[in-house]
């Protein structure tokens, strides 16, 4: 059995990654990687609060998978796919939560203005929480997962203008009454986005080591937008499987550019 680290060591680790006191920090994350840590899921949050210190602000993504029933950020869980730390987070009383269904939720100075204001459509506009991140040169946490789960890409898409759009819709009230909202989003199957690893890494904007027993990856949401654009702008579908590949969603985003 693989031994268990302390708080202590995670904050050790987390700080020599290059983690910024005073700083905003979006985190996405695979507990399974992690662990097993001293407190669990709830000791990993402890740990990235500690490393950003009282003046910095953690944020982790809490939107639902749920398009058929209205959000409501009190008792909405998220979505299964973002991890077990991620649902317990923003049910801890220090942690706010974006009131729209593509929620994030935050804890320390700047939470209420990452995660504040209306639904953005599509959910990762430059006035998302994700584009507010960005907007605080924050800092982009990978534990134990790559760039394909990495939300400022999809920013990075819509900075760069990408032409495809996969059409989605998401419930929400209005007057009290549940109302269908059809949207469409720059959306793929993101496997592709795994090639922002390596443009990290060629131009020395990535930091890499250990938390826990998970491999981590640090960047500046800035950097990783500035680089996504400049690829973009050489080739706007990068990130789409070719047609002969055989990927059902990025063959939808294909089908939406017509022609």
């Amino acid at each position: 059995m693989s031994r268990q680290f302390s708080k202590t060591e995670l904050v050790e680790q987390l700080r020599e990654l290059g983690i910024q006191p005073g700083g905003v920090l979006v985190v996405h994350s695979s507990f399974r990687a992690v662990r097993p840590i001293e407190g669990g899921p709830h000791g990993l949050i402890d740990a990235l609060q500690e490393a950003l210190g009282p003046e910095g602000t953690l944020v982790i993504p809490s939107w639902t998978g749920d398009s058929d029933s209205p959000f409501d950020p009190v008792c909405t869980p998220a979505d299964p796919d973002l991890g077990v730390t991620a649902d317990l987070f923003w049910r801890r009383p220090e942690v706010v939560r974006s009131e729209h269904c593509f929620a994030f939720a935050a804890s320390g100075p700047r939470a209420h203005e990452i995660v504040s204001g209306p639904l953005p459509l599509p959910p990762h506009i430059p006035n998302s929480p994700i584009g507010k991140v960005h907007d605080a040169d924050g800092q982009v946490l990978l534990l134990g997962v790559n760039h394909d789960a990495n939300t400022t890409v999809h920013l990075a898409e819509i900075m760069a203008d990408v032409p495809y759009r996969i059409p989605y819709y998401v419930t929400v009230l209005q007057k009290g009454r549940p109302m269908r909202i059809d949207y469409g989003e720059n959306d793929s199957c993101c496997q592709r986005f795994t090639f922002v690893d390596d443009w990290m890494r060629d131009r020395g904007l990535q930091k890499e080591g250990s938390v826990g027993h998970a491999r981590a990856r640090l960047v500046r949401s800035r950097d990783v937008v500035n680089i996504v654009t400049e690829k973009l702008g050489d080739d706007r579908l990068t990130f789409l499987h070719p047609p002969d590949f055989g990927c059902e969603e990025c063959d939808l985003a294909r089908k939406s550019l017509g022609g």
